[in-house]
Parts: structure tokens; sequence; C-alpha cells
């Protein structure tokens, strides 16, 4: 950005003031827009980025208080906080001058100016607006940065053929830009494999940013991913970027991609394809540059099939996809993973000589999982909390006895069976949330919320 001319807004009611500020202007800047009516400030400045705003102070005949230049500056500033504003007034009055800078303006000039003199204070307040969304983006990724770098540190564990093969195609997929559709069963790891290709890949020394579009409610969808320009709807109480704005040059996690209603599809195509977006409430396009990883549970092809995901889309998403498997799929995984999660949970809850015994091995080896590894964690966790020896034995690992619920089925706690229902109500709606959520009778935000803690 240090070598960029900036893009400048003038607005004078005087013609000729304006075509003298254009004919100087033009030359030193990348564009200068005229306006001779201020109505139309807030309306131009949402069309375009601009770094500087040239404002008269008057603009009613006979009126020289300059108060309707304090006035629009304001409006200026309520628009976008960060722009530099210049005055310009053919009255030099040093009170005056004093309330537009508290009100915000980086500098004052009277007509008639020096040219080089104007030059130069405008070339300054333009370094100013630069530096200041410098700083500002900086604090946005900086935040970005730090609910990635605190999320928990996970690894990829396991040897068995299956997790194998999967691994080697993120070797060769990772080097490239090559959208990602990464596939499986819930809890089989789909993040961490997006967190493996990143590693891996050119874009590694930037930033992974992850959206959890299953949590996202259709209001927030827009403005979670592309951002929002301050007063662009009733909580947009400043500028915001979004999470295309973050990931730019690094890479960008979508995870849950098949819970994105079908209209919203059509918007997220639109952006994959022109690498372009613009905020809620502004009409700037802004160019993206990010790395696509999108991950679904669900069975794509067949939603293109039932109309209810986008055949374009699909195609765009998954230039590659990775399956991955299933717990129950990776033999000894199994048994490597159990004793990860143990001797992790026997340092965090203080009990660091327990140890599984071969019984409860085979327990485990013998069990489905259908919730896969996040499961198989909760079940070591759980198990480490209760034990009151310092072995595990099969009695000691609490498992699902069946993936159905019936008069006969006895549980230990209201949580275990409320698991159990939204297993079952998932599994009875092919893993759409918002017939699951009808048939439970809450929200689809609260079956979502509680789906993500069993």
């Amino acid at each position: 950005m240090q070598n960029q001319k900036g893009n400048i807004l003038v607005v004078d009611d005087n013609k000729s003031i304006l075509s003298a500020l254009e004919i100087l202007l033009m030359p030193e800047f990348n564009e200068v827009t005229l306006l001779s009516n201020p109505n139309l400030i807030t309306s131009q400045l949402r069309k375009k980025d601009y770094n500087l705003v040239i404002l008269d102070m008057n603009f009613s005949a006979g009126v020289n208080t300059g108060n309707e230049g304090i006035y629009w500056l304001e409006r200026i500033k309520d628009t976008n906080p960060e722009i530099s504003v210049v005055m310009i007034t053919a009255y030099g009055d040093i009170s005056t001058a004093v309330k537009a800078l508290k009100s915000g303006a980086s500098d004052f000039i009277l007509k008639p100016w020096d040219n080089e003199k104007l030059l130069a204070t405008l070339k300054l307040a333009i370094q100013l607006n630069i530096s200041k969304k410098e700083v500002s983006q900086l604090k946005e990724r900086e935040t970005v940065l730090k609910n990635e770098i605190n999320r928990d540190q996970r690894f990829i564990i396991g040897s068995s053929p299956q997790l194998m093969s999967v691994l080697n195609l993120v070797r060769k997929v990772a080097k490239t830009d090559a959208n990602v559709l990464i596939t499986g069963e819930n809890g089989t790891g789909k993040e961490l494999i997006a967190q493996e290709i990143h590693r891996l890949s050119n874009r590694a020394k930037e930033v992974l940013v992850s959206v959890d579009m299953g949590a996202l409610s259709e209001t927030l969808f827009e403005s979670e991913l592309f951002g929002h320009m301050k007063g662009s709807f009733t909580d947009a109480h400043e500028n915001r970027q979004g999470k295309f704005e973050f990931a730019d040059k690094g890479t960008l996690f979508l995870d849950e991609i098949g819970n994105l209603s079908f209209h919203l599809q059509a918007k997220l195509l639109a952006v994959i394809e022109n690498h372009k977006f613009s905020r809620i409430g502004s009409n700037q396009l802004i160019p993206t540059n990010i790395r696509l990883i999108c991950a679904t549970n669900r069975n794509l092809e067949n939603m293109v099939h039932e109309g209810l995901f986008r055949e374009d889309l699909l195609y765009r998403i998954n230039t590659i996809q990775i399956e991955l498997p299933p717990l129950r799929d990776r033999g000894n995984d199994i048994f490597v993973l159990a004793e990860f999660f143990l001797k992790k949970y026997t340092y965090k809850y203080n009990k660091p000589n327990l140890k599984i015994n071969q019984q409860a091995h085979e327990k485990l080896l013998k069990y489905s999982w259908p919730g896969n590894i996040r499961e198989l964690q909760h079940t070591i966790e759980k198990s480490v909390i209760l034990s009151e020896s310092n072995i595990l034995k099969p009695d000691d690992l609490y498992l699902r006895q069946s993936n159905t619920i019936s008069s006969n089925n006895s549980f230990t706690t209201l949580e275990e069976m409320e698991k159990q229902m939204i297993q079952q109500a998932l599994e009875k709606n092919n893993g759409n949330f918002t017939a699951a959520a009808d048939q439970l009778g809450i929200t689809r935000q609260t079956l979502y919320n509680r789906f993500k803690k069993s």
C-alpha cells in the first residue's frame, strides 16, 4: 500500500473550483471524483473506496459560518471513520478551523491555495488514511490469529493404510491452490485435515480462517463472510471486515458447507467465480485471493439430485475431494488414539498411573464408533474422570449400547438420552439439521449447538 497514490473525492458547489482541482490533482493521484451536491456524499462513499475527501465549508449562498461543512464532515466520519478529510474555505477563521479539526478533519486549507502546499497536505492526509487502514486490518487479523492459536493443539494420529492414503493425497494437493472438498462422517477430523493442507501449502505463512457454516444464521452469513459498513443495518456500529478479507493470501476453511441454504449458495458461488465481493452497505468491489477448503458430512451429489445443493457450486469447491475413513475402519488406530487421549486426560485430571487393560482395548475395537474420533475422545475423558482404580476395564468405558432408542433403553444421564435422540433424528432425516430440529421440537440453532457438544 505504500506506493498507492490514493483516490480523492472533491465536494464543492463552485464549478470553477472543481475544475481547477481536477486539473491539478488528476496527474498526482489514482482517481479524482467531483461532486457539487453534498447530499450525494454518503452514496458516493459506498460506491468506491476513497482515501481522502476535500470538503468545502459552505454550500448555501451568503452563508460563511462553516457549519454546513462541519455537518457533512460528521456524516462522512459516521460512514467511514478512517477516511481523511481536508476542509477548504475562502473564509479564514481560526475558531472554525479548530472546530473542524476537533470534529475529525485532518487539515484545513484556505482559498486561494498554493499548489505545492496543497499537494503536500493532501499526500500527507492520504498517507494518514493508508496507515489507519493498515493498523485496523492488522488489529483484526491479530484477533483472528489469536483465535486460531488459542484452539486446542491437535495432531493427526495413526498409521493405518486408510489414513496413510489420505495423508498421501493431502501432500500432493497441498502445494497447489486447487479447491478441496473434505468429506466424511462427523468426528473424523475434517478440520484437522484442512489445517494440514494449509500447513503444507505455499500459503502456510499466512492465516487459516475457519468458518462453521452450520452455526451461521442466514441473516449473519453475508456480514460474517463479506463484512459490512457502519450503519448498513441496525447492529452495524462500525465498519467490519469479513472472513474473505481476513483470509486474503491465506486459506479459507468453510466447515459444514452442506448446511448452507440454496439461495446463499448462489452468493458464495459468485464470489468464488469472480474473485471479488463487496461488504454489506457498499458497492466497492474488493478482490480476494484465497485458497478454499470446504468440508461436509453430507452427500452433496445426492443433495444436487434433490435440488438442495447447486451443481455449479459443487464443481467449484471439489476440484479435489478427500474422503476421510470412519474410525471403525482404521483398525489399530483406535488403540493409538485411545492411548493418546488417555495420556492427555490423565495429565489434565492428575491420574498419571491410569492404564487401559486388554479387555477394554478389545471392547474399543468392537464398538462401531458412530461419533468417530470425537466420540472416542469424550469416552476416554469420561472414563478417566470417573475411574476409581488405576486400570480402565470394559465396564469403565461408557459406550452407547444401541444407535436406536426404545423403551428398553436405559441411560445413566439425561445427557446420554439427549445424545441418542439427536443421533436418531439426524439419521432419520439424512443429516438435515432443519428437519431434525422440527422433529425434536427445537430450533435448528439449538440442535446444532447441542450436537457440537455431544
